[in-house]
């Protein structure tokens, strides 16, 4: 097993899993202008600014995430040559500290933000509380949705790691 080469597969799918952080962001900013030009109900102009601190945080993720792991994508090799046992004991702890993250924050913190959220968005009757309580459930749904699948990737990473 190359593990240079399972090292620079994992970083590259992040790179890729960190573009659909900013196609998303991307799309909340459309939404937030959407509303902002064309809303004309209270209800639909109360989503212009959560629209946008959504947007803001899901970019703020996909280009963090992306220059990181293309920097490790290009570094990999040199790290490899280096020290290869050095190289992997820090991704085995690189690894088991993103798994310990992403079991703390995807499966606990944000299904409890949701639920804070749909209670939110059905208790309180103002457009804007709801409005964020609805934007905040869709950002924690995308969160997920490519947290999950870069987690079940660095479990297979750490697998493979292992087995080295």
């Amino acid at each position: 097993m190359d593990i240079l080469k399972a090292a620079v597969d994992w970083a590259r799918a992040e790179v890729f899993s960190s573009v659909f952080f900013i196609v998303f962001g991307l799309a909340f900013v459309a939404a937030g202008i959407g509303f902002w030009q064309l809303g004309k109900t209270e209800i639909a102009r109360a989503y212009i600014f959560p629209s946008l601190v959504a947007a803001t945080l899901l970019l703020a993720a996909g280009l963090g995430l992306f220059f990181t792991n293309q920097g490790r994508v290009t570094n990999f090799p040199a790290q490899y040559e280096a020290n290869p046992t050095a190289f992997v004991r820090t991704e085995v702890a690189r690894a088991e500290k993103v798994m310990g993250e992403y079991e703390l924050a995807i499966f606990k913190i944000i299904p409890v933000i949701i639920v804070v959220a749909a209670l939110l968005t059905v208790f309180v009757d103002a457009p804007l509380w709801r409005a964020i309580g609805i934007t905040t459930i869709a950002l924690m749904a995308v969160t997920m949705l490519i947290d999950s699948n870069a987690n079940a990737r660095v479990i297979e990473y750490h697998e493979q790691l292992m087995q080295v």
